[in-house]
């Protein structure tokens, strides 16, 4: 089939293969040009390691340090007439990479006690104790595997309703966006999926198992924004969530501390992910943002941003950037006086006539479309392929 990108609303249901393998080399090209970097990681565990940072991180842990990975990530597999989710063809194409000595992927439902048990199984077979575990899940909803309850996350304001700029992507449009506030249950349904239980669960796991090594560090990711953003994701269901997160944090240091190790939440700066997309105002200060920075000569991207953590956190002998709340921040950028200055200064007058003045849309939507493979140079994407691959359907584990 020739495959094209089919976008219904912030999700695209197509993905090239080629495209998502190129998009995977072209970060592994990065590190390796960037050169090695020293920090003691040599087993390391991504849960959501299929794309976004989770991806960048497992590239960096494998190509920059050298480190034998695990990741987990839930996929949805190809059929022949249907595309995989991009996921699954960047952990083959990453499998295929042979960036070092051992790299396996499990597909799997990373909130379930069944991932985790099959995760320490692999471990005690093949890996050995683990430096590194990067907690980079993204998901709507958790199942959770102690009451069955499904969980679904919703992202809104917590008493009043909230009227913000926000961009429709498709239209190329500045619209106003309107979030009715959420009720008791809906914040802690959000809590539920994107607080720190999860993350604990696993250090936990890992820990009763013998599976964590002196000096094992953990990181999860997290954005606080600046204060364009402030009232969705600070003032919201997610502010609730990132407060959970903090907690989770600070108890897992103190679970640690016997192992000499750490355990940090590092907040990142704005991506254009799946996810990302679907929260009303993003796509749009994201947009403004890429502008401001690409015009300051200051843009990161998904690997450069994961590098620069590596590099300037993570190396041995590093000395982390902390506030007060103990968080490593990467954000640091994008947080500048000089950048938040340009964008306090173009939000209040952007509109659908100077959008492409004052923003990036353009960018916005191409780097959308590199998520799923498309939009790459040097991609023959009127080439008739074969979506499986050839290979037997569902990832090897």
């Amino acid at each position: 089939m020739i495959i094209r990108p089919r976008i219904r609303g912030f999700i695209c249901t197509t993905a090239h293969p080629a495209g998502c393998a190129a998009n995977v080399r072209r970060q592994i090209d990065y590190v390796r040009d960037a050169g090695p970097i020293a920090a003691g990681i040599r087993n390391a565990l991504v849960l959501g390691c299929s794309g976004g940072y989770g991806l960048a991180s497992r590239i960096l842990a494998a190509a920059g340090c050298g480190a034998n990975t695990l990741g987990v990530s839930l996929e949805k597999p190809p059929t022949k007439t249907k595309t995989a989710t991009a996921g699954w063809y960047n952990n083959i194409a990453f499998e295929e990479s042979n960036l070092a000595p051992l790299a396996r992927t499990l597909d799997a439902d990373a909130f379930s006690d069944a991932a985790r048990s099959r995760v320490i199984e692999i471990l005690k077979a093949d890996f050995g104790p683990l430096d590194l575990l990067v907690y980079s899940l993204a998901s709507p909803v958790r199942l959770h595997p102690k009451t069955g309850v499904l969980h679904r996350s919703a992202i809104k304001p917590l008493r009043e309703p909230l009227r913000m700029k926000s961009l429709n992507v498709d239209r190329g449009t500045v619209v106003e966006a309107e979030l009715a506030p959420c009720t008791e249950e809906e914040a802690a349904n959000t809590v539920a999926v994107m607080g720190g239980e999860d993350w604990e669960f696993w250090v936990r796991a890992l820990d009763g198992a013998g599976l964590l090594a002196p000096g094992f560090r953990t990181l999860a990711f997290t954005y606080l924004g600046s204060e364009l953003t402030f009232p969705i994701y600070r003032g919201g269901t997610l502010g609730k969530a990132k407060e959970d997160l903090n907690r989770a944090a600070a108890a897992l240091r103190r679970r640690l501390a016997p192992l000499g190790g750490d355990a940090r939440l590092a907040s990142l700066k704005a991506v254009v992910t799946q996810a990302s997309s679907a929260i009303p105002v993003v796509p749009l200060y994201v947009s403004l943002l890429f502008k401001v920075m690409r015009e300051q000569g200051l843009h990161e991207g998904c690997i450069e941003h994961i590098h620069r953590l590596f590099a300037t956190q993570l190396a041995t002998g590093a000395e982390q950037r902390l506030d007060e709340a103990g968080r490593i921040r990467m954000d640091d950028v994008e947080l500048s006086a000089a950048v938040q200055g340009e964008l306090r200064r173009r939000w209040p007058s952007v509109n659908s006539e100077n959008l492409h003045e004052l923003g990036d849309l353009a960018g916005y939507k191409a780097d959308f479309l590199s998520i799923f493979g498309f939009g790459l140079a040097d991609v023959a994407y009127d080439e008739d392929l074969d979506p499986t691959l050839g290979r037997d359907i569902g990832l090897q584990e």
